[in-house]
């Protein structure tokens, strides 16, 4: 009986650890594979998102789930302005112009929020609802990790119904699949990128605010997390939604059972295998094949 709440206990962990992986690394997936674009400030909206959040709630009176809103649409407006102003000048550039650019804007975030707000952890006070055990037959379970595990089930939903059933999704994998074909049936990739990049910058965010109880929010958590944001993207493949769910759910579990039996060397190991697993298949374990 105790092996069996061990391994549940592990699982509910993990699945909630790979729910908040997944909802910040979503949009990473999306855009990346419409733009062509090594983002690798992705984290630092979600680090900015993170904070927005927080501080709303702690100084502004928001509720939790209105800051969540205020947070996702706050970094979203940020980030359409920054894709047309800095961005866009830089998709025709080689990977190593995106590479330095996104750093140099991960480090410039880092430092203005140092600034204004200090280098301390940003703790997220959950509302009371969410604070306590839930009952779940064979063992009691923090609530919240059941409620982010069921907010990630809806928001996979949601996004694959989004991407494979609305007009704007249709465009976005046309574009994903071959940008110039879409561009030649009148797809206007321009606008396209723009919202593309705000919805997942915004989701980023979402992920930021919703797993500061997990990861913690400090001014470092944009290059903290950054590769796990990349393994999960690697790992699930460009574009794609449910590769992406797929990925972040194993890596979440992963990470937790590892950082549980072997904490020394947990991480080392899943950089190993992300290692193997590409050699073995560079579009990712859930990406489709190359032809």
């Amino acid at each position: 009986m105790t092996f069996g709440v061990d391994v549940a206990s592990m699982l509910l962990g993990g699945v909630a650890a790979g729910m908040v992986l997944f909802i910040v690394s979503v949009g990473l997936s999306v855009t990346m594979g419409l733009m062509g674009f090594v983002n690798l400030a992705h984290g630092g909206f979600a680090m900015l998102g993170g904070y927005a959040i927080a501080l709303a709630m702690r100084h502004w009176g928001f509720g939790f789930v209105s800051a969540l809103v205020f947070g996702f649409v706050l970094t979203a407006a940020v980030s359409a302005v920054l894709e047309r102003v800095l961005y866009a000048r830089l998709y025709g550039a080689d990977e190593l112009d995106q590479v330095l650019f996104t750093i140099g804007l991960v480090f410039m975030m880092i430092a203005s929020v140092t600034l204004l707000v200090g280098p301390e952890n940003q703790p997220l006070a959950l509302p009371s609802f969410l604070r306590g055990q839930l009952d779940l037959g064979i063992l009691q379970y923090r609530a919240y990790s059941v409620v982010l595990i069921a907010v990630g089930v809806v928001i996979v939903a949601a996004l694959w119904l989004g991407f494979e059933r609305t007009r704007l999704g249709a465009q976005i994998r046309a574009a994903v699949d071959n940008r110039r074909m879409a561009e030649s049936l009148g797809i206007n990739i321009a606008r396209l990128f723009t919202i593309t990049f705000a919805f997942g910058s915004g989701m980023a965010a979402l992920g930021g605010g919703l797993g500061a109880e997990f990861l913690g929010l400090d001014p470092q958590y944009a290059l903290k997390y950054l590769v796990y944001f990349l393994i999960v993207v690697a790992v699930g493949g460009l574009g794609r939604v449910t590769g992406v769910f797929y990925a972040a759910l194993l890596i979440g579990v992963l990470d937790f059972a590892l950082k549980k039996y072997v904490p020394q060397g947990g991480t080392a190991f899943i950089y190993a295998l992300t290692i193997l697993l590409l050699l073995w298949r560079p579009q990712g374990l859930f990406g489709a094949r190359a032809t």
